[in-house]
């Protein structure tokens, strides 16, 4: 960490997190940076570009070199640029503004280690290598953001399935009524041989299969990145060697639409269809939906109704811009959304809320640990929930800035119990206190267990549109 790092003044939050004392909001860091930076202000212009054309517009401005605030441009730009790369995703980054600003935007990418993790993977995502183009005002492409017409097609026979971590699911669905699921426990990571993966999600289509007198269409979600039904990043596959990801892998879902006579075959982020099945189960658009479970998995669906093909991986998007806070031990970088929403979060927080828990237990075990004692009302467990609630109450005002949502949606094993219930009201607590134009506009919601089981299969079994 650099010393102008480490002298880096952020604004203390109103409510503080019960078990973290240095938690500084990115919210509340970007609001006091914007109102400073707006005296003296100097524009830039920022744009990123995806696949098929599709571009993402932002402007914003930072302070010119009148400003108390001109030492600090590079930090907040960075971070927000962050944001905005893994919110929506782009293999190209176009910068207009300050020079020294797109010529350190451009080393940061190129040599750091943090900057290097997320230019490597957007080009992996991608496919094309990141870049960093530095134009006038007049050379930033205007927006041109595409939506997928993808869910809520329910007629005829259909199979949904979600593949997750620790078990894969599938459903049999006819007229959007779920006549047949069924929840097979598994341990894919491990696994090096793509066929075996093959064998094993075909095997679950073939039991869903037997329930229908047909199959029309078929649909599903993954954790991971997906582009255009193909796997660009996912831990599921994590122990296939990469000369047979590239081979085999990443065309998994082709491969498997062939073996089903080409019928109409969608699949996408579990997060997308977590927030289509909350967006269907509500009959509302302009859902945000949050899975906190091995990682914090995210969703969205616009206030129009469609999911986007933003890349909505908010795990690595920066909740707290203390750069002392929590590092993620994936990208090398701070204050990332999974060491806030997620097991890793209730995890590092168990030494300083002092329960005795064996810290080499695997991170599911310590949550379950954690469970225990909050159902004997151990205070120090519901110190764990409070603090993760205060998290969130910050982080939903950030997101609020980037999304257009009235509905959050929660779910995931750290939100299981009554400790979800906790997390919940400290974080409407937030909203209420620091941000009650937010408070009164967004309202939380939890699936029931209904919903959990049948939700997300009826919502990945109506992604594709049949013929």
């Amino acid at each position: 960490m650099s010393n102008e790092l480490k002298n880096i003044e952020l604004p203390v939050p109103g409510i503080a997190p019960a078990l973290d004392s240095v938690f500084r909001p990115a919210v509340l860091a970007r609001r006091e940076f914007q109102k400073a930076a707006h005296q003296f202000p100097s524009p830039v212009l920022l744009a990123l570009e995806r696949n098929e054309g599709s571009i993402t517009r932002f402007d914003t401005v930072v302070a010119d070199g009148q400003s108390p605030a001109f030492s600090i441009n590079f930090f907040h730009l960075e971070r927000l640029v962050k944001f905005l790369l893994w919110s929506r995703g782009g293999w190209k980054l176009w910068f207009s503004g300050p020079a020294a600003l797109g010529e350190q935007l451009t080393r940061h990418y190129e040599s750091t280690p943090s900057g290097r993790f997320d230019a490597d993977l957007m080009g992996r995502i991608y496919e094309h290598p990141f870049e960093v183009a530095v134009v006038r005002p007049e050379g930033i492409p205007p927006a041109r953001e595409n939506s997928a017409p993808l869910g809520r097609h329910l007629r005829g026979c259909r199979i949904g399935f979600d593949l997750g971590a620790s078990d894969r699911k599938v459903a049999a669905v006819m007229d959007g009524k779920v006549v047949f699921s069924e929840e097979t426990v598994w341990d894919p990571r491990p696994q090096a041989d793509p066929q075996w993966h093959f064998n094993q999600i075909m095997d679950s289509l073939q039991r869903a299969a037997v329930h229908l007198p047909r199959v029309d269409a078929i649909g599903g979600s993954s954790a991971g990145v997906i582009v255009n039904n193909r796997i660009m990043v996912a831990s599921l596959f994590r122990g296939v060697p990469e000369g047979l990801f590239q081979s085999r892998v990443k065309t998994l879902f082709p491969e498997l639409k062939a073996a089903w006579h080409s019928i109409p075959f969608e699949v996408v982020n579990d997060g997308e269809v977590t927030a289509l099945a909350g967006a269907m189960a509500l009959n509302e658009n302009g859902v945000l939906g949050i899975a906190m479970g091995s990682s914090e998995a995210a969703g969205y669906v616009t206030t129009e109704g469609r999911i986007t093909q933003w890349l909505n991986e908010l795990a690595f998007a920066p909740v707290d811009y203390n750069p002392r806070a929590a590092i993620d031990e994936w990208s090398g970088d701070f204050g990332c959304g999974v060491q806030y929403f997620s097991q890793q979060a209730v995890g590092r927080l168990i030494p300083p809320a002092g329960l005795e828990i064996r810290p080499k237990l695997p991170l599911p075990e310590r949550l379950v640990e954690v469970q225990k004692f909050m159902g004997q009302g151990d205070e120090r467990a519901e110190r764990i929930y409070q603090t993760i609630g205060v998290y969130l109450g910050y982080a939903v005002a950030q997101y609020a800035e980037f999304y257009d949502f009235r509905h959050l949606l929660t779910l995931g094993r750290v939100t299981t119990g009554r400790g979800g219930s906790v997390i919940l009201s400290h974080a409407r607590r937030v909203l209420d206190q620091e941000f009650p134009e937010l408070s009164s506009r967004i309202a939380f919601h939890t699936p029931d267990e209904k919903e959990k089981r049948h939700g997300q299969a009826i919502a990945a079994a109506s992604l594709p549109m049949a013929k």
